[in-house]
Order: C-alpha cells, then structure tokens, then sequence
C-alpha cells in the first residue's frame, strides 16, 4: 500500500475550511505534477485506495480525476489506473513563474514600456491643492441645474433606439456657440463628441499619421500631443517658439501633422497673433500638412475682444479644431469633442466607432439642454468675471513675495508661467513646495528635449482669493527659505 501511494501520502484535505474538497485536492495534484513530484508516466493509485487513504467519497476523487484530465494533467482510459501526462517542462512551477516576472518588461510593447519611462501626465493623490494648473472651480458650478438636465435625459433614454455616436441636437447646440463665440466654420455633421480631448487629438494622429511621418509640436508644449503622436508611430520634431508662438518657419523638416495652441499657448499662454495664423495656414497648405488646433481654454479671455479660432480662417480645410467641456464646466465632465474637416467626416465616423471612442448617451442628452437652454454661456459670462479677478489677485500676490519671479498676466485661460533665474531649478522648488502643501508644475517638463528655461506653472482658477493668499504665502517661504 506504502509503494501504491508513494507521492500521494503528502495529499490533505481540511473539510469545512470553506474550500471545496475537489478543489483542494485538484489543485494539489496540478501543483504535485507540474513541480515533477509526480512524474510522467506515473500511474494513479485505485480511486478505492485514495478515497480510503483522504477519508473522502469515491466520487469526490473521481470528480477530481475528470477535472484533471479535462485540463491534460491525466491520460484516462477505459478499464486502466489515470497516469499523469507528459509535461512540457519538470518545473513548470518555476518555468511559469520566470515568465511572469518577465512579462513586466518583455510582455510589452516598446509603446507601453515607453509609456512606463514617461513624466506624463502628471498625476497626483487624493484632493486637488492650489495651485494646479488646468482646473475649474467646481464649486461655483449650477449642479443643481446640471443635475436637472441629467434627470431629464435619463427619463427619456429608454425608448431611443438611435445608434449614432453622435447627437445631432448635440452637435447643433454646440456649433451654434462655436461659431458665436470661436467663429468655427463648419456644419453639424463636423462635430464630434468625444470621452476626452486627449481621445480626440489620439484618434486624429491615428487617422491621419502613417508610422514613420514627421508631426510637430510646440517646444515647450502639451505632453499628451506628443504621447498621442508617438503612440501613431509618428517621428515626433518639437519646434521652437518664438514671441508670435510656434516657428515653423525653423524647421527644414516637412511635417504631416502640425499641434498648435494658438489661442492661448501651453504652457507660456502667448497668443498667437493673425499675421502668424496666417502663414501657418498657407504653410500647411502648401505642404499638405494638417493642423491640430488645441483650443483647451479659451472661453475664458480677459483683455479686448478674442481671436477667432484658426479653424475660422482656414480656406483649405486643414484644421482639425479640438475642445473640452471639462476646464470651461467643471473637471467631472470629461467629454471633449472634435470639428473636423469635411472631407474627414465619413471616415472619422468609421474610426470613432472601431475604436469605441464614444460619449454615453444620457451626457450628450444632458449637454445639449444645458448648452441650448443658455446655461452654459452664462456659466462662461460669469466665470470669465471670477477668473480675471483671481487672475490678477494671483499675479499680484506673486509679485509682492518674490523679485526672482518674473510673469506677465495672461489674457486669458485658467494659469500663468513664472519665469525663476536660470540658477533657479524648477524641479527642486517644485519639490519643496509639494512638501510644503502646494502643487506647482516645472515649465522645464514641458519641454521637448533641453529645457530652455526654468519655471513655475500655477493654475489659479479653482482656487478662491483666501485660497491664493495661503498658497502663495508658503510659495514666498520656500523661496526665501
């Protein structure tokens, strides 16, 4: 009987402990095989006998016998003892377990382990502190009228059996103030609602870019425009700035995709100026380029009348004009969307849906009552009035505590650059004051490669004044500490 169950008298069962019996043993004898102390070959002892020896029922060990055999851990056949089965490796416990570690590294793709290496975004834990940057005061949002709006199309989403991705009522609402107040030129069917403008300016490049074609983009500029173009396969070139904004002008390079911030530049907040647009324009023309005009902010300006969006002036059809719902209303509504160029609709259309890159439903519904019943360019009107206020309290604030610190106010959107001395470095002061309780960003991050300059990058729209006064009181501390 000892020779019978040789390798098996280490086999226990614990009735009662919550785990089922077969289980137990199953995944006892997957282990016993798989580690080689149950060798190829090696026949099974009697169900009689390992019943009688585990104090279980016959059928709990034949269960457990057609469970493994069913996984190729046994070879059953009529009228013999089950033998276990060839394994591919005597330790494939071990084997297995290598090759998870190394899926950590190898598993990805070079995409994703690039992904891993990258500083963006930049991310943070647990509640939002002064001062970071690109967020809306919540707290002066109508929630309630919100909450009004989301009732009333959760009511009727039901007996809809429209599959557009895209609400029309929707799409007509927010063109109507696209072009009131951004003077786009575009048809309903242009518009593109989108889970974020991070999604839209990603399936833009993917739709537009080949592996291996040139895109640009503002050097210093937004992260995620390059993270999206580099995820296209795209050889990703920054291009300098100069006071107009963007100098493309540089560059001897030919680009397929051009990522512009015009109205309001990211991070510095230079405006880019109509004769600059101009060229832009007749430049992509030429070469056949298209433009992703990134438009984050600019419902908020504080100084004379806006500029109109490039997408506005452009003859040829080359811009793709990108915005988000989320700065102008409030961080919880994460939708962005996409006015593309005519000749794009169709197969725009296409990729949204192979890449399921679609808004729900009941928020399109709920958006477009908000945006149709005028709540959201009153919601506009008056937090341009709070902006500006905070805006100038903030710069003033700043300069009062710190003569190293050197910024001009803004005309418009939610933040503003300081410029530290070149001995200055932004990421240690950035530091300090993160352990101090403020969130600040370095202007060095943003830069494509060498940073040019050293600086901080502070929102200052979701915070109040009283808010400021504190958090620039520690920022005045840390500096002269």
């Amino acid at each position: 009987m000892a020779d019978v169950l040789a390798g098996f008298i280490d086999l226990r069962v614990e009735p009662g402990n919550g785990v089922a019996l077969t289980r137990q043993l199953s995944e006892q004898l997957r282990q016993a095989i798989a580690a080689g102390r149950l060798a190829s070959g090696r026949r099974l002892p009697s169900s009689r006998e390992l019943a009688r020896h585990l104090g279980v029922s016959r059928n709990t060990i034949s269960a457990v016998i057609d469970q493994l055999a069913m996984e190729g851990y046994l070879d059953v056949s009529k009228g013999r003892r089950p033998v276990v089965a060839a394994m591919p490796s005597a330790n494939l416990i071990s084997l297995e377990t290598d090759s998870q570690r190394r899926a950590t590294v190898t598993g990805m793709s070079s995409w994703a382990q690039k992904v891993g290496r990258s500083d963006w975004p930049f991310t943070e834990q647990g509640r939002p502190r002064p001062f970071v940057p690109g967020l809306a005061d919540a707290r002066e949002f109508p929630h309630a009228i919100w909450g009004r709006c989301l009732r009333t199309a959760a009511r009727h989403a039901l007996p809809r059996r429209n599959m557009a991705c895209n609400r029309l009522e929707l799409q007509k609402v927010l063109l109507h103030h696209l072009v009131e107040y951004r003077g786009v030129n575009a048809d309903a069917q242009q518009v593109f609602l989108m889970p974020t403008a991070q999604a839209a300016i990603a399936l833009i490049a993917r739709v537009v870019l080949d592996p291996g074609e040139v895109a640009w983009v503002e050097n210093p500029g937004y992260g995620g425009a390059r993270a999206a173009f580099e995820a296209a396969g795209a050889a990703v070139q920054g291009i300098p700035l100069d006071q107009c904004g963007l100098a493309f002008e540089s560059s001897s390079a030919t680009p397929r995709l051009i990522f512009v911030t015009p109205a309001h530049q990211h991070p510095t907040g230079l405006l880019m100026p109509v004769t600059r647009r101009q060229a832009l324009l007749r430049f992509a023309d030429r070469i056949g380029a298209h433009i992703i005009e990134d438009d984050y902010d600019s419902e908020f300006h504080y100084e004379g009348r806006p500029v109109a969006a490039l997408q506005g002036s452009d003859p040829s059809g080359s811009v793709f004009y990108v915005g988000t719902f989320s700065k102008s209303l409030h961080a919880d509504i994460r939708v962005g969307y996409v006015v593309v160029p005519k000749r794009f609709v169709e197969i725009f259309a296409k990729a949204q849906r192979h890449t399921g890159q679609i808004v729900g439903m009941t928020l399109q519904d709920a958006l477009s009552d908000f945006i149709g019943e005028g709540h959201y360019a009153a919601h506009i009107r008056k937090m341009t009035r709070i902006y500006r206020a905070r805006r100038d309290h903030m710069c003033h604030a700043l300069a009062a505590i710190e003569t190293e610190l050197s910024l001009s106010p803004p005309e418009g959107g939610m933040q503003v650059v300081a410029r530290l001395r070149p001995q200055r470095k932004d990421h240690d002061v950035c530091l300090r004051l993160a352990e101090a309780g403020v969130t600040v960003r370095p202007l060095s991050s943003y830069y494509f490669a060498e940073a040019q300059a050293q600086g901080l990058f502070f929102g200052f729209a979701a915070w109040n004044e009283t808010e400021i006064d504190e958090g620039v009181r520690i920022i005045g501390s840390v500096l002269h500490g």
